[in-house]
């Protein structure tokens, strides 16, 4: 598609929507994955309002689906608290993410249609051409448009209240490896990992794809056994770090 002046339009990275719901929800999101709202703090939906920008109705109403998803936890009387890394659960929730992520490869490659194809393939271009710069900020936009246009183009939309919040805790633990432990180092293999899933992806190769994306689930195992070894359990649960009867405000 061109614009008038006759260069190509490049699609979006994700469909735009005007839904404030929705908004809230993706911006608690960025906000949990980055840590801003650190693991096991608690906070006021009106830190939340503050935080996105947002009304109470729409915050409110996302606060709700974060919390049907575990990513936060209503405590009645004293607000919310945001779930903690639990090195042992994120070990069992990968078997689950493995299995799902391979019914939505063979899913997409059956059902893909070519919006979504071009939307991919533009994914893709922008990871390669800014991996030299690319930041792991940066990266987590590109690999959050990745998995919900892979959600979108199973045709299955059940899977984005059950696979999303997958992808979202797993997404905090390596933006935990990657900023505290790993570095550049884990940056590069994630991208590495990630646009051999689109290429196969894009290549129709159903086979391929599910071994490339084994492969990062793997990668994801190896990133949680760093963490085990190697980060301040306050990291992983503020409350670790705090005296008894303390309780943590995120920031």
């Amino acid at each position: 598609m061109d614009d008038l002046s006759g260069d190509p339009v490049e699609p979006p990275l994700m469909p735009v929507t005007g839904d404030l719901t929705s908004a809230a929800y993706e911006r608690i999101e960025e906000l949990f994955i980055s840590m801003r709202l650190h693991p096991g703090s608690t906070l006021r939906t009106q830190d939340l309002q503050a935080l996105t920008g947002l009304g109470r109705t729409p915050v409110h109403q996302a606060v709700r689906r974060l919390a049907a998803e575990t990513l936060l936890d209503v405590q009645p009387r004293n607000g919310l608290r945001v779930s903690p890394i639990d090195l042992a659960r994120e070990r069992r929730l990968a078997d689950l993410r493995r299995d799902m992520d391979r019914f939505v490869i063979g899913a997409v490659i059956a059902n893909m249609a070519g919006n979504e194809r071009a939307r991919l393939f533009h994914i893709m271009r922008r990871l390669e051409n800014e991996r030299p710069t690319i930041t792991l900020d940066q990266f987590n936009v590109l690999d959050k448009a990745f998995d919900i246009l892979m959600i979108q183009a199973s045709g299955e939309r059940f899977l984005d209240r059950c696979l999303r919040p997958l992808k979202a805790l797993g997404r905090r633990a390596g933006y935990l490896d990657i900023s505290k432990v790993s570095g550049q180092q884990g940056l590069d293999e994630t991208v590495d990992h990630h646009l051999a899933i689109m290429q196969a992806v894009l290549d129709g190769d159903a086979a391929r794809a599910r071994a490339m994306s084994d492969q990062l689930v793997a990668f994801g195992l190896l990133m949680l056994d760093r963490l085990e070894r190697n980060i301040d359990p306050a990291l992983l649960d503020v409350s670790f770090g705090l005296d008894r009867g303390q309780e943590g405000r995120a920031r």
